[in-house]
């Protein structure tokens, strides 16, 4: 079993995968979307993965404002997430995204990667940290059931 985390932007969605331990995110890609309306070719490639990667659970980073409330970017998470649970039969939960970008930004900046380089990546990095909190408090809460 596999665990899959987007983030779901205007123009892209990042897409990471846990290892089969459900311990790491590894960054996988970055589907490019042509119109922020039109999903069905987007809904197809993260089909296409949730396959290859034998996929049970989906995490969706959920963009909240920084004093949490939500507005109209996390409305059309909702959208999205509903369209993602009648197409792939999965659930789909929703994780706090605040600061995921901020926090892919620096790992590139202490990488290296150069700023003309770096929205090259910042969708699948955000994914990864998406994907990587929600596995950290899985297994943190896991643990403390069996003690």
């Amino acid at each position: 079993m596999r665990i899959m985390g987007l983030d779901l932007g205007s123009k892209t969605v990042g897409v990471a995968v846990s290892d089969s331990l459900l311990l790491t995110a590894q960054g996988v890609e970055i589907i490019r979307r042509k119109e922020e309306n039109k999903l069905r070719q987007t809904l197809a490639r993260i089909e296409e993965l949730i396959l290859e990667y034998e996929v049970e659970e989906l995490v969706l980073g959920l963009p909240k404002n920084m004093n949490a409330t939500e507005g109209t970017r996390a409305e059309l998470t909702y959208e999205f997430k509903e369209k993602l649970e009648r197409r792939t039969g999965l659930p789909v939960y929703m994780w706090d995204e605040r600061l995921t970008t901020v926090e892919a930004d620096r790992t590139m900046i202490e990488a290296g990667i150069r700023r003309e380089h770096r929205k090259e990546y910042v969708d699948k990095i955000a994914a990864t940290f998406i994907l990587q909190g929600y596995l950290d408090r899985r297994n943190m809460e896991q643990k403390g059931r069996a003690e």
